[in-house]
This record gives structure tokens, sequence and C-alpha cells, in this order.
């Protein structure tokens, strides 16, 4: 019994020094690869995870049941008119309700120039669900461009040290090599973290997209039976 109590007191103490090691392993690597393209790369992590983050949580902010919106809006014309519907717009968050609010604000100026407004003001939406996010395209591509050039400066220092000595040791050239390694992985690591951010980042855009622009259709065939129940 007290044999068995020594074991499961000593597997989180195995799991607390695996942990530590490997942090500390991680830690090692990262100073081994140099603090000046090392760090860069980090920054590039840092940002792009800073501006991913950003992004999330405004598109899912930025998502609405749109359905469920036109049939309020539909109703809201019906009881209220237009002035009812524009506050229903008023008091939903998202692209699609500013988009809504846009055309129910044109309506009486014609079908056709609320149609104009939506699809005018449908860019604009589309930009703000863009913001930043070519950034985080300029990170994927920095970082791993980043470890590359520390390996090419890697080498011509192993190169150098080769030069020197006059002779091919490879005592000279392993810390060199190593260091070339090294910011490759780390700038590759980078690329894979932040490529994984930015490929949900843009299926998220073009979901929202998809669904503005059915709802404007939705919404141009609400107004158009609007009118004509007028």
């Amino acid at each position: 019994m007290a044999q068995e109590m020594e074991e499961e007191e000593a597997e989180p103490e195995a799991a607390a020094e695996e942990d530590l090691g490997f942090h500390q392993e991680l830690k090692k690597r990262f100073i081994e690869g140099g603090p000046t393209f090392m760090g860069i790369v980090l920054l590039c992590l840092i940002l792009g995870l800073a501006i991913a983050i950003e992004r999330i949580i405004f598109l899912n902010a930025s998502t609405t049941n749109s359905k469920k919106l036109a049939q309020k809006v539909e109703d809201a014309l019906e009881s209220g008119g237009v002035d009812a519907a524009k506050e229903v717009c008023r008091n939903t968050t998202g692209p699609v309700a500013s988009i809504y609010y846009q055309g129910l604000d044109r309506v009486n100026e014609g079908i056709d120039v609320a149609e104009k407004s939506i699809v005018a003001y449908g860019g604009v939406q589309m930009g703000q669900l863009e913001k930043n996010v070519s950034w985080v395209s300029l990170f994927i591509a920095l970082a791993p461009m980043l470890g590359f050039m520390g390996t090419v400066i890697g080498m011509i220092k192993a190169f150098d040290k080769i030069e020197a000595a006059g002779d091919m040791q490879p005592s000279l050239v392993a810390g060199g090599i190593k260091v070339a390694l090294l910011t490759t992985v780390f700038g590759l690591i980078v690329a894979i973290i932040l490529q994984v951010f930015y490929n949900y980042i843009v299926a998220k855009i073009d979901s929202i997209v998809n669904d503005m622009e059915d709802a404007s259709i939705t919404l141009v065939d609400i107004l158009v039976a609007h009118n004509n129940k007028k």
C-alpha cells in the first residue's frame, strides 16, 4: 500500500520535471539561436497572434443570425413601418444590421437608390472585416525569411572559422550550423502557427461576406414587397 502511494506521488513530480525540462530546453535553444534573429522572429509571433486574436474576437462579434434579423425587420415594417424596422437594426450588432439600416434609410428615395446604398455600404463593411489581416500574412512570410537569413549568416560564420583556422574540423563549424538550423526551425514554427490563425480568419470573413450578400438580396425583396403593399 505504501509503495503504491509513493508511486502515485512520484508521477506528478515526474510530470513536473518533464514540463520544466521542456521549458528549459526551449529557453536554451532560443538563446543558442542568437538574440538578434530569434528576438525578431518572436516579435513576429507576438504581433501576429495579437492581431489574429483581435480579428477573431471582432469577427465572432460580427456574426449575426441574418434569417432571424430579416424576419424581425419584415415584421417591424408591417407593424410600424420603416422607422420601426430601423430601430430593430439599431439594436442589433454586426455588419448585416448596418447594411439593413442603410437600405431602410434610403428606401424613401426608391428601391434602386436603396439597393445601391446596400451594395456600397457592403463594401465598407467588408473593408472593416479585412482590416489588419494583411499584417498577419506579412508576419507569416517574414518569420521563415528571417529564419533563413539566420541560416545563411550562421553558415557564413562557420566558413569564416574554417578559413581562419585553415583546417576543416567539425568543432569549428558545429556552432554556426546549429545557430543556422535553430533560426530556421523557429521561423517555420512561427509561420505554421500564424498560418492556422490566418486560414481561420479568412474562412470566417468569407462566411460573413456570403451571409451579407444573401441578406442584402433578402432585404431588397422585403422592400419591394413592402412597397407593393402600399
